[in-house]
């Protein structure tokens, strides 16, 4: 266990640009807690009149005309980003479908139910880490997306045994792979009873 001195104080996160000059400045504690795999900030610890400082300094430069003008090129240019990436990904999601003609537009509306819902900024979603291909992204957020549209893999109730868990998720991404090799061999044609046609009926009634 460690105390820190009485004259620091925390820093919470949320503001980045804030958070990088204490870290600058120096001395400073990054606070971090995990929860299962994941590690999630809990702020930075740093001598209160280094924040206080670094804060004023901050704050000057954000109410400058020359701040404003380059906050607005840099939303500029990450809206230009993301416009782009979602029409890549989008069209992964397509290429990794491979739906048989008949099934295009069953297909299409797939690729805008999984692109709508893996792409925004923060979503946390597969489909915006960059460890891995955008083909491989776009297959892993369609059968995520499939997990929680198609089956009832959010109303299980699954033993909290180690592994079980990813027992059952495998599972049924076998289930939603069989599904969608029917689209491509042109052979899924009920589509009153199946579960994909009737996953994007309700997810556009939803919208309206």
């Amino acid at each position: 266990m460690l105390t820190a001195p009485s004259d620091w104080t925390l820093l919470p996160p949320g503001d980045a640009g804030l958070t990088r000059r204490v870290k600058s400045a120096g001395p400073t504690w990054t606070i971090k807690e995990k929860k299962g795999r994941r590690m999630f900030s809990r702020g930075v610890l740093a001598p209160a009149a280094t924040i206080a400082a670094e804060k004023a300094r901050l704050e000057q430069e954000r109410s400058t005309d020359a701040y404003a003008k380059r906050q607005a090129a840099s939303a500029a240019r990450r809206d230009k980003q993301q416009g782009e990436y979602v029409e890549d990904f989008r069209g992964a999601v397509l290429q990794f479908l491979r739906f048989d003609s008949g099934h295009s537009a069953i297909a299409g509306r797939l690729a805008d139910a999984v692109t709508t819902h893996a792409t925004p900024v923060g979503s946390g979603t597969v489909a915006r880490t960059k460890r891995i291909p955008i083909e491989q992204r776009a297959e892993s957020a369609v059968i995520a997306w499939m997990r929680h549209q198609t089956t009832a893999y959010d109303h299980m109730k699954i033993a909290r045994i180690k592994g079980k868990r990813r027992e059952v998720r495998r599972m049924l991404a076998e289930e939603s792979r069989r599904l969608l090799k029917k689209y491509r061999r042109g052979e899924a044609d009920n589509l009153a009873s199946c579960p994909l046609a009737r996953a994007l009926t309700s997810a556009a009634q939803a919208k309206q």
